[in-house]
């Protein structure tokens, strides 16, 4: 009987595959972007990289995290719901940081935003 040939490609290869399989989806569908260029990207999961313009909490405990400006010329939003809010502690503090907010992009009343449901969603840089 003879031994199989392993080649460095189908080695490699090989690895690749398993290693791809390993990693979860969100980390292989991020993309960095500008909340500028966030409504190009409805219905994709992608990382918004901007200035906090402004974090506002409703009376019923919704947070709204305009990126890219102030309400209402904010190019992006992040959304917590009231259920959320306790995942996210101390948010107003994120006002004129830098973050990254990673999720889905969808519209409302024509503006993009994120919903976050996890804190691992947001990072203040």
């Amino acid at each position: 009987m003879k031994a199989p040939v392993l080649t460095l490609g189908s080695v490699l290869g090989s690895a690749l595959g398993l290693a791809a399989l390993a990693v979860p989806a969100l980390a292989l569908a991020q993309q960095t972007i500008a909340p500028a260029d966030a409504k190009a990207h409805v219905g994709q999961t992608v990382t918004i990289e901007g200035p906090v313009g402004n974090v506002y909490i409703t009376r019923s405990g919704a947070t709204f995290i305009d990126i890219g400006g102030r309400y209402p010329d904010n190019a992006f939003a992040a959304v917590i719901f009231s259920d959320d809010s306790g995942k996210f502690p101390n948010v107003k503090a994120l006002d004129g940081k830098i973050v990254d907010v990673t999720g889905a992009v969808s519209l409302y009343r024509g503006k993009p935003e994120i919903i976050l449901k996890s804190a691992d969603q947001m990072k203040a840089k």
